[in-house]
């Protein structure tokens, strides 16, 4: 897998390193048919003026200075402007990772030291870690520049893109804080302790796409669709002592999960259609 070259800028300190990035999307996607021959829907590029069909070679990227006049910027230009110096991480400022608000973090990749700069990275990341620290800085990504954040992570270092302020926006509503009496604090409280477990990524998965796959492959095969069984859900909380008490007590102690509520009765079968 080919990563992104660049390097971190860190005073007068050079590193070549190279980006890779650390998450996938793993969705199911689905193509568009027409309904009655079942072809897949195309989407055609066409010209207003000649109405044809326009290759990929046939299409250039134009800004729109005056309504209706544009100026044509071909990737030669566009990478003729990036200097090295724009394609490094350039170091800013060391934070606390808590001053930075959760909305403001992106997309992570993971960063890997090119030959040679194997020391002077780990150097980088030993210094963060023993001072608590996090790298706040700047850095060229396609066509714009985006703050990021180095993050050490484990033994390896993470760059997670940051938003900038202008991209987050304001809460609409402020969060209310209304007064809660002592004893309901201290039972939601215990309701935490009871459902607290080292975080472990490989617990959670995508259940809701394994049944997709599971209807898919259902579905080829000819097979019955049934309806899931419904977990019952409280509609609104009548008292909440109430609610966190049969809480409390739904739980079991094992590993932060909750014991589960019993099914509620199957719903009428359907039959998949031919």
């Amino acid at each position: 897998m080919a990563g992104r070259k660049g390097a971190i800028a860190f005073g007068l300190v050079y590193i070549p390193v190279e980006l890779f990035t650390a998450t996938q999307d793993d969705a199911v996607r689905f193509n568009q048919l027409a309904k009655d021959s079942m072809k897949r829907v195309r989407y055609v590029k066409t010209c207003p003026d000649c109405k044809r069909e326009l290759k990929p070679e046939d299409i250039v990227k134009g800004y729109q200075y005056e309504k209706g006049k544009y100026v044509v910027v071909d990737d030669e230009e566009l990478d003729a402007i990036k200097t090295d110096a724009d394609r490094a991480m350039k170091i800013v400022q060391f934070s606390d990772i808590d001053e930075v608000p959760p909305l403001y973090f992106e997309k992570p990749y993971q960063v890997v030291a090119q030959p040679g700069g194997e020391k002077a990275l780990e150097l980088l990341r030993r210094a963060m870690v023993d001072e608590g620290k996090i790298a706040i800085g700047t850095t060229v990504l396609g066509n714009s520049e985006t703050p990021i954040a180095l993050i050490p992570h484990d033994d390896d270092l993470v760059m997670m893109t940051l938003h900038y302020q202008s991209e987050v926006k304001d809460v609409p509503k402020t969060l209310q804080h209304p007064d809660v009496a002592d004893e309901e604090l201290s039972m939601a409280k215990q309701l935490v302790e009871s459902m607290t477990a080292p975080f472990d990524p490989s617990r959670f998965r995508n259940t809701y796409q394994e049944k997709l796959m599971q209807l898919i492959q259902d579905k080829i095969a000819g097979k019955q669709i049934v309806a899931e069984s419904q977990e019952a859900q409280p509609s609104n909380i009548i008292n909440l002592m109430d609610a966190l008490s049969a809480s409390l007590k739904a739980r079991d102690g094992k590993d932060g999960e909750p014991k589960k509520p019993a099914p509620a009765k199957k719903p009428a079968r359907k039959r998949a259609s031919a």
